[in-house]
């Protein structure tokens, strides 16, 4: 089973350069699932119902997201109605769900869970103790899990990918927007990537705009930020995992440029 991982797709110009190439890279890399990490979807903050709705659609399969899927208020009794789109399963109490349980289309049942880091970031419960109660209490007979880990940190990512090693398909790591190098198996046969990256404007400082994010380094001012334009990249992972077993066989890094 092979599964496409999209990285943090921000803004209008993200959604649409993902939407527009889904089904060539689907069908290039032989594609069974694609999953998206949606968080920063709307003009760089959150997502609303529309646009969750336009990139399931699309035929993403399953939408992850972070610590800004609060950010547009709309979201919320959304999260209660559909379940394809996850929260970070470790808000002790939150609307919707940090884990869907589904079907590919060759019928192979897979699990995908959403969680967050806590280092540098808001106050949750535990992801790694939170990892182990999901883990345990999911369907033996459902062996494809991937875990999207929503953390600021490497050292937490990469303790927890560690952690997890053997009991997961793959842990993929977000919301840096800054795709890393470090894409491998791990021992007991869980990939695993510190981060895939953004799908979205090239020319930016992680999504938005330059001048916007260098007035706030040089003033320490608040600064409106908006998404930058001009080409987008996209940043992706593909990982094979072997059904009868749940264990990957690879992980490769994935990018796009889209004018």
């Amino acid at each position: 089973m092979r599964i496409l991982f999209i990285g943090d797709i921000v803004g209008r110009a993200g959604r649409k350069a993902v939407m527009s190439t889904l089904d060539r890279m689907v069908a290039r890399d032989g594609i069974d699932l694609a999953i998206a990490n949606c968080e920063n979807s709307a003009a760089g903050f959150g997502i609303t119902p529309k646009i969750a709705s336009q990139l399931l659609r699309a035929g993403i399969q399953v939408l992850t997201s972070g610590n800004h899927i609060w950010d547009k208020k709309e979201i919320l009794p959304y999260l209660d109605t559909q379940p394809r789109l996850l929260r970070p399963a470790n808000y002790p109490e939150a609307p919707g769900s940090g884990l869907y349980v589904g079907l590919s289309d060759s019928a192979v049942p897979y699990a995908i869970l959403n969680l967050q880091g806590r280092v540098y970031m808001p106050h949750t419960d535990c992801p790694f103790r939170c990892a182990d109660q999901m883990l345990a209490e999911l369907d033996p007979a459902v062996k494809v899990r991937l875990i999207d880990f929503h953390a600021e940190v490497t050292s937490e990512k990469v303790a927890f990918g560690n952690y997890v090693d053997g009991r997961v398909s793959a842990v993929v790591g977000t919301h840096t927007h800054v795709p890393t190098a470090d894409e491998r198996v791990l021992p007991s046969g869980t990939a695993y990537i510190t981060d895939v990256g953004m799908s979205g404007p090239a020319r930016s400082v992680i999504g938005m705009r330059v001048d916007a994010s260098t007035r706030r380094f040089l003033t320490a001012l608040p600064t409106r930020f908006r998404p930058a334009a001009g080409p987008v990249g996209i940043n992706a992972t593909v990982i094979d995992v072997d059904t009868a077993s749940g264990k990957a066989r690879s992980i490769r890094r994935r990018a796009e440029q889209v004018v």
